[in-house]
């Protein structure tokens, strides 16, 4: 009797203890955007009840680290801030780099003008000049370089910057055009030469450059604006016989040389033919990729191939925006809206106009990122950081949307939900961060979810339905429901992972 009775007295401590622990609760920070207004607004309510959908974060599940997030620098953004007051420049670039900003980690710049700039340019102006004794970067001074130290000076952890060449001057190329046509071979080692001199030029400056992308587009862009063509194999062949040597031989080796960056839907031959043995994937570093080809389809199928090929390399997303659009002021609530039409749903081919429906901005980053972050790239770095409301300046007057945009002649800024829509990822996921595993429920609720290096661990969700949901967010079997709003991109930061292992 007295056993029976001490057997009943430790299952009842037992199972207390047993339900203390899984009501025990996970310390959570969350951060909303939505369409009711929400801007990386700090949620408070942990009161949710009702149909909860369950994630369980995976840890022990580890895959690719992360390189950054982040916008390009163009001489566009930089002309703008400059039309600016002192107070509204200095506003946007401490909200795009500093600490309690976005928080940008990887950046792009062009090398030479691109349609994003005032006018056409080149760093190498006098024709016939092989050994690119004129080479200067004085272009670059008014505007794109004190952009770039400014961000600089308000970044705490600094930032990754990658240049990208649209063309090569019109005297080295076989149409001798700003736009079209290819490099011609006998100025291969002279093209090899000019990064290098770019490096140097920035170093000299100030600026230490982390890397390239060999050729923006190299596929064309319909010979609209600066462009230059290769081929995957002859883009290797530059790599393989010229670039990589020459950086490593002027003691550059460390510098990222990054193959394709363009569309999605080409991505197999490329890395097929970069990556196609020892030799010919000795110099590259990784693959860039854009997003051009669908509003909504992130290609998962091409970035696992692209992946499976090479995983020790880098996959990044080297430019994205809201294209064939001029920008909606102070509006936010049509950035949340299926109203948005891009270059495809006037001018892509019949077959591939079901890749370019109408679509909401928010959406579309929200769903590429996540998407892209679940199948293995490692960086995402958005195009204009700055536009005014046409969508320019530009010279072709391909005008796009910007995270930020500006009146000059008001100075006036507007931050769009895009902005607060990048910041999500920028500011929470930082470099070598890992992303991890997780289960979840709810098959629509888009989720991704990145370790930090400082423990923490970063989930993003979104919510593209019209109903708001309730998350039960579980981790080494604590748990925190919250809700989620209707229209709405979330952060969740667990703070202290490390007191849970």
């Amino acid at each position: 009797m007295r056993t029976s009775r001490i057997v009943i007295v430790v299952l009842i401590v037992v199972m207390a203890l047993y339900s203390c622990k899984k009501e025990e609760k996970l310390k959570v920070e969350v951060y909303e955007t939505s369409a009711s207004g929400n801007k990386l607004t700090p949620i408070t309510d942990f009161s949710a009840k009702g149909e909860t959908n369950v994630i369980k974060l995976l840890p022990e599940e580890k895959f690719q680290t992360i390189t950054g997030f982040g916008g390009a620098f163009t001489e566009s953004s930089a002309y703008l801030l400059n039309k600016l007051s002192k107070e509204n420049r200095k506003k946007i670039i401490d909200a795009y780099f500093s600490e309690e900003g976005a928080n940008y980690s990887l950046t792009r710049s062009h090398m030479n003008s691109c349609d994003f700039s005032v006018s056409n340019y080149s760093y190498t102006p006098v024709e016939g000049d092989k050994e690119l004794e004129h080479f200067s970067i004085e272009e670059d001074k008014d505007d794109l370089i004190p952009f770039i130290k400014d961000a600089m000076a308000a970044s705490k952890d600094g930032f990754k910057i990658f240049g990208s060449p649209w063309t090569a001057v019109p005297w080295m190329k076989d149409n001798n055009k700003w736009v079209g046509g290819k490099l011609l071979p006998e100025y291969y080692d002279t093209w090899a030469l000019f990064f290098s001199k770019y490096a140097d030029a920035y170093k000299e400056e100030g600026i230490n450059i982390w890397g390239f992308t060999v050729e923006n587009e190299p596929l064309g862009n319909g010979n609209n604006w600066e462009s230059m063509h290769f081929s995957p194999d002859e883009m290797t062949n530059f790599v393989v016989n010229h670039l990589g040597p020459k950086l490593e031989a002027d003691g550059k080796g460390d510098l990222k040389i990054l193959g394709y960056d363009q569309n999605r839907e080409h991505l197999k031959e490329w890395v097929d033919s970069q990556f196609k043995n020892e030799e010919t994937s000795k110099y590259f570093d990784g693959t860039a990729i854009h997003w051009y080809a669908s509003t909504y389809e992130v290609y998962p199928e091409e970035l696992q191939y692209a992946h499976k090929k090479a995983p020790e390399k880098l996959l990044i997303q080297s430019e994205a925006c809201i294209d064939a659009e001029t920008p909606v002021w102070q509006d936010d609530k049509w950035y949340f809206e299926k109203e948005a039409t891009d270059w495809g749903y006037t001018w892509a081919p019949e077959k591939d106009k079901h890749l370019h429906p109408k679509y909401a901005p928010v959406n579309r980053y929200a769903r590429d990122i996540i998407g892209c972050l679940n199948n293995w790239v490692d960086g995402w770095v958005d195009w204009n950081m700055v536009l005014d409301k046409k969508g320019g300046p530009n010279w072709f007057e391909n005008w796009c949307i910007a995270p930020v945009i500006v009146d000059p002649e008001k100075d006036e800024v507007y931050f769009t939900p895009l902005y607060y829509t990048m910041a999500h990822f920028s500011k929470y996921i930082r470099p070598e961060a890992v992303r991890i595993g997780f289960q979840s429920s709810d098959t629509e609720l888009l989720t991704t979810a990145a370790q930090n290096p400082d423990g923490s661990i970063a989930v993003v969700l979104f919510n593209e339905g019209n109903k708001e949901k309730i998350i039960e967010l579980n981790l080494n079997e604590k748990t925190i429901a919250f809700t989620i709003g209707a229209k709405a991109i979330q952060t969740v930061v667990v703070p202290e992972v490390e007191n849970l292992n």
